[in-house]
């Protein structure tokens, strides 16, 4: 299997998102990108598909918008 990526913020309900693939998935094939603090892969996430965070891509770049969260669009001008 490859690698699932989760894309999220570092609010609350992204943490429990992480948490929770964390514990259904084996940690080496989940790679988490918290777009607060590494914002230059906010345009990564878009390419992916990313509307908003968290958001799961599966190793089949299926994205899974796992919550109704901050919009990708509204992250560049957001202090985070």
């Amino acid at each position: 299997m490859e690698h699932a990526k989760l894309y999220h913020i570092g609010c609350a309900q992204c943490v429990i998102t992480e948490k929770e693939l964390a514990s259904l998935m084996d940690s080496d094939h989940l790679d988490v990108i918290n777009l607060s603090e590494e914002r230059s892969r906010v345009e990564e996430a878009i390419m992916h598909g990313v509307k908003s965070v968290p958001a799961l891509i599966t190793p089949n770049g299926l994205v899974l918008h796992l919550n109704a969260g901050m919009q990708t669009d509204d992250l560049a001008g957001v202090a985070l």
